[in-house]
């Protein structure tokens, strides 16, 4: 009897408080490692092949620790990214709201987790084999299940807690933390058409995935910090794995340089200075988006003593700062009663317009989208707008 209460109170390793808190956080890591290495980076984005044996322990991680499907978590967060923020997104806060992701994002991936057409659409390419057919997907609760006996085998009754702690880890940071704050809170490097955030610069708990607008803007590079002060934990493990030859990157974003130190003249603008800014493009809308805010701001300083107009510039200033496509008509011609009042403004907004129309239009040949560059440098240097300007001088050393 003395025995098996032993055993029940500590299991087979019979660790201390903070030996059973350090294990724990390394499981759960493991876990975390496993999402964003092999199933967000590896098979979703095809940014690295994997060695099979890393494959499969990954695999047989993931069965033990979440029982979930690579089909299924592929095709999900595919999707996620073919029809971001808008209906039919699996789970974007702009859809559900924040409250309803961060809370109850695992309900959203089971929910479209039956769904056959997301599957068979999204779902192309990943494990297919044996494994993967009588096992992992047939009974992927089999997994969890051996996890809570291993856990209470090896840490007695608090394995229970542990085990506890594992099955709400990638609920809780990847479906709440990742896919809820990361669309809505937070700093972006890239103006990319979503709401996508990068919720910290260092990417640690969540082994990178923090990072969040930064993989918006480059979704199939298998790293996920592009600044000097952003750290990417997974990246790291990838580095590892690719130093014992059990990786091999297959993308990464393409690194920003800038020519010289003067721009060259609108004329001599050519081809490569128009696949630099096309390549870049999100990071050229970040940058106008900040010329633009500077303009807004000093428009509304200017109103402040002329409260009708301060407060229409106010109401508007989100529209302003970001195209927004499906205004209701009123919010439109209160937008349209702005830019009356602020020529600057005015400018900025359609010279915007104009400047997306270069990596937008399908129909325009290379020649024409360089003339169009070079008729836009043309006008920003002719606006009279200092931020324009410099902008446009900016835009001139782009290159591949």
């Amino acid at each position: 009897m003395n025995d098996l209460l032993h055993f029940l109170q500590g299991g087979l390793l019979h660790l201390n408080a903070w030996e059973l808190i350090a294990v724990t956080l390394v499981l759960t890591h493991i876990t975390i490692a496993a999402v964003t290495i092999f199933l967000h980076r590896s098979q979703a984005h095809r940014g690295l092949d994997l060695h099979p044996a890393v494959m499969h322990f990954f695999r047989f991680w993931l069965w033990l620790t979440t029982g979930m499907v690579t089909k299924e978590w592929v095709a999900i967060h595919r999707k996620h990214h073919a029809k971001c923020e808008r209906e039919g997104d699996p789970h974007s806060p702009a859809v559900f709201g924040l409250s309803k992701v961060f809370f109850r994002g695992a309900e959203l991936y089971r929910a479209e987790a039956t769904n056959p057409e997301t599957l068979a659409r999204f779902g192309h390419g990943t494990p297919d084999d044996w494994l993967e057919r009588r096992l992992y997907s047939r009974h992927n609760l089999l997994g969890i299940l051996i996890m809570l006996i291993v856990d209470l085998a090896l840490f007695g009754v608090i394995g229970l807690t542990v085990w506890a702690i594992q099955m709400a880890w990638i609920p809780f940071w990847a479906a709440g933390v990742v896919n809820g704050l990361g669309h809505a809170w937070g700093y972006r490097n890239y103006a990319c058409p979503d709401d996508s955030t990068n919720v910290s610069p260092w990417g640690l708990l969540i082994g990178g995935e923090e990072l969040h607008n930064n993989h918006h803007a480059y979704g199939t590079s298998a790293k996920f910090s592009t600044k000097w002060y952003e750290f990417d934990l997974g990246w790291c493990y990838i580095r590892i794995l690719q130093a014992l030859r059990l990786a091999q990157v297959r993308r990464v974003a393409p690194r920003l340089r800038l020519q010289r130190a003067e721009a060259v003249p609108i004329e001599s603008l050519d081809m490569a200075h128009l696949q630099g800014i096309i390549t870049h493009r999100y990071e050229v809308l970040a940058r106008y988006s900040r010329v633009l805010k500077k303009a807004v701001a000093r428009e509304l300083a200017v109103a402040r003593g002329r409260q009708g107009e301060w407060r229409l510039l106010r109401r508007c200033r989100k529209w302003l700062l970001h195209e927004a496509p499906d205004l209701a008509p009123a919010q439109r011609a209160e937008v349209d009663r702005a830019l009356a009042l602020a020529p600057s403004l005015s400018t900025l907004v359609q010279m915007r317009r104009e400047l997306t129309a270069l990596w937008e239009s399908s129909s325009a040949s290379s020649e024409q989208l360089l003339a169009d560059l070079r008729a836009w440098c043309q006008r920003a240097q002719q606006s009279g707008i200092e931020g324009l300007e410099q902008f446009s001088h900016r835009l001139r050393r782009y290159a591949v």
